[in-house]
Formats: structure tokens, C-alpha cells, sequence
């Protein structure tokens, strides 16, 4: 296609992708916090959505199987396709028309990232898109975690989803006009992830709206400590993965609103285990080099819980 200068639907681009362009993308759940991190720490976890989107001549097709099927929109408003669309917009490039495809396992609305994890995959399904086509417009993963962060409000789950592994990311102040980075780190080879998933859901916003507006200063070092000593333990200390867990920051906050998971929390460190809220719950996050026995998973399943081994993954890519 020639290089030429053109406006669809009020989107000044430079460049229009051909019909029948396809991308197909997988993006991995996150847990963010891990604990102590909050809004800071996040590990990808090994339960996948897939995405495949492709161009058309018009109009827009979107299909949605497994989680979120029959509650999710299937108009532009839908957050895979937002993503896609802002994606392209950000590259300079757009589609006459899209047909979006998602095949989702990571469950909603759980704390295990599943918002992060559809924006995400729609940038990098659109990424993928433009890749195809027009290679010097591919966007860096930095543009990536910027406009997934936009997106979220914060980087921590989306830093997960597009690197992998586990990472550490902070803003560099708190307006609107925020810089996101991240610094991802390799987790050990020895630690394994699993996650306890209940039937139940949370609100995102109402578990942050149970967090006071003030916390007490020896809290706040006691979890800055924490925090610091967390990423000694994913990276190369897993026997402080216990101690590193803790927190006095959100979790306890939130206990009345989840009370089996913070039951599971406790039942677990009661048993060595490092255990916390996965993100803002209410599905729980352990952390251990050797995978919790039959009794622990008769105590979450008591709880209302199943348990998951899901490993740690890695970022979001093409299949």
C-alpha cells in the first residue's frame, strides 16, 4: 500500500491496513501486590486469553467464548476493542473495519487481571496489525505499558501482562499527565504459583474505596520494607517469600469484604505457605517451592475455593 493521508471516522491517520491482516495473540493473568507491592508489584500468571483480530471493509464483528460470554459488550465500548483502536490510533494506522475474536479463560472480575489482560492483548493484537503491514510504525513495549497504564490508572498488572515474570513499576508523579515505567525481574526457578479461585466476585473500586485515606506511619515503612525484601524473594531468596508476603496496608482493610479469603490467607501462612490477596481479591495468591498439600486444598475447597497451579508465565505474544 502507498503511503498516503487519510481521515476515517474523525481519525487523522497516515496509514489504512489492507482487508485480511490478522493477528493472534496471547496474554496472560496477573496478580498484582503480591502483598506488600501495592499498585507496585505484579507477577504473570500461566491462565491465558487469546485474541485474534483481523481487518475487514467495514463494520465491526466481535465474538466472545468462554469467560465473560453473554455478559460482555459486543460493540465498540468493548475493551479488547477499545484497546485495538487505540493502539492503532497511537501507531498512526487504522482498520476500515475489525473482527474481533476472544477466547477467554482468565476469570472476571477475580483479582487475577482479566481487564489488564484485555487491554493489553488488544494493544498488542493491534500492534501485531501494524507489524505486518507497516513495520516502522511498531510500537516499543515502553508505548505499550503507557497506554495500557492509561487504561488502568496504574502499571502494575499491565507491566506483568507485557513483560512477564514478575515486575516492579511506579508513575513518575501522580497527575494525569503520569509516566509510567517498570523494571521486570526473573523470577526464580524454583518458585511455583498458585491460586485459589472462588465462585464469588469484587469490584476493584469498591475494595479500594474500603482503604482509609490515611495510614499510620510505622505501617507504611513496615510495608516499604516489605516491599524491598519481596523482590529479594521472587529473585533470588525464596525461603523469604513468607516474611516478604506481608502487608498492613490494604489487606486488612479489605478482610470484612472477603472474609473466607482472608480465612484461606491466614489458614495458609498459618502453614508456612506465603499467601495474600490476589490484586484486589478475592481469589488468593501462594507462592511456595513445593505445591500445597491435599489437606490445604480440602481447607480452600471448605472455603468455597478451588485451587489452580499455574505457574509463572510469560508477557503477551503472538501465536
Amino acid at each position: 500500500m502507498t503511503r498516503t493521508a487519510q481521515t476515517i471516522e474523525g481519525h487523522a491517520m497516515t496509514e489504512v491496513l489492507p482487508e485480511g491482516v490478522r493477528a493472534r495473540v496471547q496474554v496472560p493473568a496477573s496478580s498484582a501486590n503480591l502483598g506488600p507491592g501495592f499498585d507496585s508489584l505484579g507477577l504473570a500468571l500461566g491462565i491465558h486469553d487469546l485474541i485474534d483480530v483481523s481487518t475487514t471493509g467495514s463494520g465491526l464483528d466481535v465474538d466472545v467464548a468462554g469467560e465473560g460470554a453473554g455478559e460482555v459488550s459486543l460493540s465498540s465500548s468493548h475493551l479488547v476493542v477499545r484497546a485495538v483502536e487505540r493502539g492503532l490510533d497511537a501507531a498512526g494506522v487504522w482498520a476500515t473495519g475489525l473482527r474481533v475474536a476472544c477466547r477467554n479463560a482468565i476469570p472476571h472480575s477475580r483479582g487475577l487481571g482479566s481487564s489488564a489482560a484485555a487491554v493489553v492483548g488488544g494493544l498488542v493484537a493491534a500492534n501485531e496489525l501494524v507489524t505486518e503491514s507497516f513495520p516502522e510504525h511498531r510500537l516499543t513495549n515502553d508505548q505499550l505499558l503507557q497506554l495500557a497504564s492509561g487504561f488502568e490508572g496504574h502499571p502494575d498488572n499491565a507491566a506483568a501482562c507485557i513483560y512477564g515474570g514478575a515486575a516492579v513499576s511506579w508513575s513518575d508523579h501522580c497527575g494525569p499527565d503520569r509516566r509510567y515505567s517498570t523494571a521486570p525481574l526473573a523470577v526464580h526457578a524454583d518458585i511455583r504459583a498458585h491460586v485459589f479461585v472462588p465462585t464469588a466476585r469484587s469490584s476493584t473500586s469498591a475494595a479500594r474505596g474500603l482503604l482509609p485515606e490515611q495510614v499510620p506511619h510505622t505501617a507504611a515503612a513496615f510495608n516499604a520494607g516489605r516491599s524491598a525484601l519481596m523482590v529479594v524473594a521472587l529473585t533470588q531468596r525464596p525461603d523469604l517469600l513468607l516474611e516478604g508476603t506481608e502487608d498492613l496496608l490494604h489487606q486488612p482493610y479489605r478482610a470484612k469484604a472477603m472474609p473466607e479469603s482472608a480465612r484461606l490467607v491466614a489458614a495458609l501462612r498459618e502453614r508456612g505457605i506465603a499467601a495474600a490477596i490476589s490484586g484486589a481479591g478475592p481469589t488468593v495468591l501462594a507462592l511456595s517451592t513445593a505445591d500445597p498439600g491435599a489437606a490445604e486444598q480440602e481447607t480452600a475447597r471448605a472455603l468455597g475455593m478451588t485451587m489452580r497451579s499455574v505457574g509463572v508465565a510469560r508477557g503477551a505474544g503472538r501465536v
